[in-house]
């Protein structure tokens, strides 16, 4: 009996161990599952919290890279209209420059193949293009005591060795031999043709000058410069390259109103032939006094005013009424110019004549140096000894000769 009660106890308690351990557990698995629930709670709300973070760190990193774009934005707008600005400057420059090139342009110098036909555009010499240009060349002597230098070699020279593209045909009208006294015309008329044709195969520009001295007054010679001047236009109407002075150097008192007239009968019958012919006319006192000329030009947009210096005698005063007369619009066109005195002799003044050629270059004044000839004299830029024609040695030049050649050669050949 004892042992049966001994047996149900233990059975009891061993049940009662059971239900506590179910009890536990059950209490374990609660407790648990509590802390399952806890813990899944607590990351859920970790997991809000790091998504609001996350979001807010999207939020700011979308705010940053919006300011970013904003920035760059600005920073294109920025760029854009200062490319823009940068543009609009450049094209300022652009005009600027084209306007100033068509008021005195760039410097060119000009060949008839490649420039064409020129004309006066306000001051300034252009070519068929309205690009500016310079001429620069020689003049010949009186032809007709030196008709030998007009010569196709020789013209050639001055083109290719010196870099000259201008060359000038000086026909005496008053003096021993001279057009309108006892030369010979037809001969004289035919050194001309040739010389221009020379002038063309050079491929140079080349002017036609009536080269008035002892005569004073152009009118004295008139009716012959109108005849003469009708013929070489019908001659050369078909040339591009030639441009006519007719009256190179009035003087003894002749007035700019004489020398008007006088332009006003003659420059017609040019244009009856050559509408757009660049026509140069001489002024008062030797081709010095322009200021004459500037305060009342003829009416007549083509044509350019000549002045004349020889280095020894005019300075200052006449370089600064050049000066001044150009600025005021007046086109002017050198057509002779020398070291020495005005005599045509003396001393050659070059310090004189660099600020005279600095002077025509500023404002790209055309200029034609006095004289292609072997006179004894300063001004002839081969001494009287030599023989030469062409193909000049160094032997050959006196002193200005060989100054204005390597000047020549020294000027820009573009």
């Amino acid at each position: 009996m004892r042992q049966l009660y001994e047996g149900f106890k233990k059975t009891v308690v061993a049940a009662g161990i059971c239900i506590c351990c179910l009890g536990l557990t059950a209490c374990g698995k609660k407790e648990a599952q509590q802390a399952v629930e806890q813990e899944t709670v607590q990351m859920q709300e970790n997991e809000t919290v790091g998504k609001q973070a996350a979001d807010g760190a999207d939020d700011l990193k979308n705010a940053e890279a919006d300011k970013e774009t904003e920035n760059r934005g600005t920073e294109h707008d920025a760029d854009t209209q200062s490319s823009t600005d940068a543009a609009s400057e450049v094209n300022e420059k652009d005009a600027a420059a084209e306007q100033k090139s068509m008021e005195n342009g760039d410097y060119i110098l000009a060949r008839p193949s490649q420039n064409g036909a020129l004309s006066v555009k306000g001051t300034q010499l252009v070519d068929e293009k309205g690009q500016a240009v310079q001429l620069r060349g020689i003049s010949t002597h009186g032809i007709a005591w030196f008709p030998d230098f007009v010569n196709q070699d020789a013209v050639m020279q001055l083109s290719k060795d010196w870099g000259a593209n201008l060359f000038r045909i000086a026909m005496y009208t008053d003096e021993n031999g001279g057009y309108c006294t006892d030369g010979d015309k037809e001969k004289l008329k035919a050194l001309v043709t040739d010389g221009v044709e020379y002038a063309k195969q050079a491929d140079m520009y080349v002017i036609v000058d009536w080269h008035i001295l002892s005569d004073c007054d152009p009118n004295q010679n008139k009716d012959e410069a109108i005849a003469f001047f009708r013929e070489m236009a019908e001659v050369f109407a078909d040339n591009d390259n030639v441009l006519y002075e007719i009256c190179n150097e009035p003087n003894g008192g002749t007035s700019w109103d004489s020398i008007k007239s006088y332009a006003e009968e003659v420059i017609p019958v040019i244009r009856a032939q050559k509408p757009d012919a660049v026509i140069l006319v001489g002024t008062p006192t030797w081709s010095q006094e322009i200021d004459k000329a500037a305060a009342s030009p003829l009416d007549d947009s083509n044509v350019m005013y000549t002045l004349h210096f020889y280095a020894g005698t005019h300075k200052d005063d006449l370089r600064n009424r050049l000066e001044t007369c150009v600025q005021n619009g007046l086109p002017v066109f050198v057509s002779e110019f020398g070291m020495c005195d005005a005599s045509g002799n003396g001393a050659n003044d070059f310090v004189s004549t660099t600020k005279w050629l600095e002077l025509l270059n500023k404002y790209q004044i055309s200029f034609c140096c006095w004289n292609l000839a072997n006179k004894d004299e300063s001004s002839s830029v081969f001494k009287a000894s030599s023989t030469a024609l062409s193909d000049w040695t160094d032997d050959d030049f006196n002193e200005s000769g060989r100054w204005i050649r390597d000047y020549f050669r020294g000027m820009p050949q573009k």
